[in-house]
């Protein structure tokens, strides 16, 4: 460990809309030039200004008083910005007389974690965690997570920072720069926290095979990194636990990420990392998006596990842990993982709103008022276990069906993945899934100078009053987000984005021709609001 004086004010000229870098519970913004349209606005002095917000709204959440010198961790993802932007943050927090421990390349669980890890040499817990990440999007893009001992931020929170910036920022331009100077600086250490981190996954598998030191010897274990965050997981968790790891693609980082999008949910990604298992015959593939807080999965015949199976087989190991519980999911589910959960596990599925925080709280809350929930995962891979301090941890996930690939190889059972397939060889599959996205015309007339919340709003309503009328088809009688029906055999869900001008529709269903009989009923509900693009759902139906 290297330790050293950081320090650095944040110059600002301008004006610059701090709220318009929220995204729900995560700032994000354009942080490299060059991208028609696309303005940085996630600059150097902006992010200082965030930072040092950051540390005023922890001070002010620990009720300490203004002269407690706070402790802060800073890690990034293998964007093109990440140095830069990670400098900017430790000026902002040492500027501001705080003390920062730089992790260099990290995931984002790992940051939350650090907040959590007993470790006085390295300076460990410290206070609050900083994530430099935009996860799957394009390079010249960048953000921000941050984590206390309590997890993520909440929306609420992230407004709170921003606002606070943005008076730092026009602050700046005022300040005294001697005043500055002479202010107490805090101390950069450098501090190498994956190997702890890594550590502790590594140990975690070691325990539930009764000990073993290498209890996946002999198991051939293949993981695409996709250019982010998450190559470690090869040298610092697979290889000390015996697996054999050739094959393994795209581990070192570039944030440019040449070879595909670092996203479990990319088809092109997913094509990937099965032909990695197929080519190299390996036993399981395992894959990660850039910062490591979603991945998923695909068997040794190359079926993938992820979206509804991967809930499906942390539910079924879940289950097997907590007999009964409820697994909380985003609002996209198949009704197969309802039947699945309920019917062949024994749990309890309570379908939810899209968002991983929404789903994540909404498990906490249900725990709150006696509900026992032990499982909360989105569709797009994010998976939070209560075991693990309700932190949407890919790597943790993984580990999950590495501790029972490890229990099965204690016991003798045959090696490769059949042990995770079989626990979902039940599972009901639709034969159709489609996501069409209707987008709302915001400059079109019939908004009437509203706001496209409103407009999407007023076209969901429509739909239940159309739905209302047709026997053949029946709103679900629980549902927190959208419109869900179900009929011809299969379902459907229009609802309105998070934060987009967009109503994306998911269709299920056992055929084609059931599929299209659900997308006529909403073309035919929907046809009227002329600032709908419906193309796209036309363009099915005529198939």
């Amino acid at each position: 460990m290297a330790a050293a004086q950081g320090g650095s004010v944040v110059s600002s000229s301008g004006k610059v809309d701090f709220l318009k870098l929220q995204n729900g519970s995560d700032i994000r913004g354009v942080a490299v030039a060059g991208v028609e349209d696309e303005p940085v606005n996630l600059t150097e002095p902006v992010t200082e200004a965030i930072a040092a917000a950051f540390a005023a709204w922890l001070l002010n959440k620990k009720e300490a008083d203004g002269l407690r010198r706070l402790r802060i961790s800073v890690g990034h993802d293998s964007r093109i910005s990440a140095h830069k932007l990670q400098n900017a943050v430790t000026h902002g927090i040492t500027a501001a007389g705080h003390d920062i421990l730089q992790f260099g390349l990290a995931s984002t669980p790992a940051m939350f974690n650090s907040t959590l890890t007993e470790d006085e040499k390295n300076h460990l817990p410290v206070d609050g965690g900083i994530m430099i990440t935009a996860s799957h999007l394009p390079y010249n893009r960048n953000g921000l997570k941050f984590f206390t001992s309590d997890g993520g931020l909440n929306k609420a929170d992230i407004k709170d920072i921003l606002e606070r910036a943005s008076k730092i920022f026009e602050e700046s331009a005022h300040d005294n720069q001697k005043e500055r100077e002479d202010a107490s600086r805090g101390v950069v250490t450098n501090v190498d926290y994956m190997s702890i981190y890594a550590s502790d996954l590594v140990q975690a598998v070691r325990k539930s095979a009764g000990g073993k030191e290498e209890p996946l010897d002999g198991l051939h274990i293949v993981v695409d990194a996709g250019n982010g965050a998450g190559g470690f997981f090869v040298d610092k968790v697979l290889k000390p636990l015996g697996a054999v790891t050739t094959g393994s693609q795209f581990l070192e980082p570039d944030g440019l990420f040449p070879n595909h999008i670092p996203n479990p949910e990319d088809k092109t990604a997913m094509k990937a990392i099965t032909q990695a298992v197929l080519d190299n015959k390996a036993d399981l593939g395992i894959i990660f998006d850039t910062d490591v807080d979603r991945s998923a999965a695909v068997d040794s015949s190359g079926r993938e596990l992820n979206r509804n199976r991967l809930i499906a087989l942390m539910a079924a190991i879940v289950l097997e842990e907590h007999p009964g519980t409820t697994v909380v999911t985003d609002s996209v589910t198949s009704d197969g993982l309802t039947v699945f959960i309920e019917n062949k596990l024994g749990g309890k599925h309570h379908r939810f709103k899209r968002g991983y925080k929404n789903v994540i709280d909404e498990a906490i809350r249900l725990n709150s008022i006696g509900e026992e929930s032990h499982l909360a995962m989105e569709t797009s891979g994010h998976g939070a276990l209560k075991e693990n301090h309700w932190l949407d941890d890919g790597a943790y996930l993984m580990v999950k069906l590495l501790n029972k690939l490890a229990a099965a190889r204690t016991l003798g059972s045959s090696i490769g993945s059949k042990v995770l397939t079989d626990l979902v060889d039940s599972l009901e599959e639709a034969a159709v899934t489609v996501e069409i996205r209707l987008k709302i015309d915001q400059n079109h007339a019939d908004l009437k100078g509203g706001s496209f919340r409103d407009y999407g709003e007023a076209v969901l309503r429509h739909l239940e009053n159309a739905i209302a009328k047709d026997s053949d088809l029946h709103k679900a009688p629980k549902n927190y987000e959208g419109v869900r029906v179900s009929g011809y055999g299969g379902w459907f869900l229009l609802r309105l984005s998070l934060h987009d001008p967009v109503l994306p529709l998911n269709i299920e269903a056992q055929s084609k021709d059931d599929a299209i009989k659900l997308g006529l009923a909403v073309l035919a509900a929907v046809s009227e609001f002329s600032a709908l693009d419906v193309t796209a759902l036309s363009k099915f139906v005529q198939q």
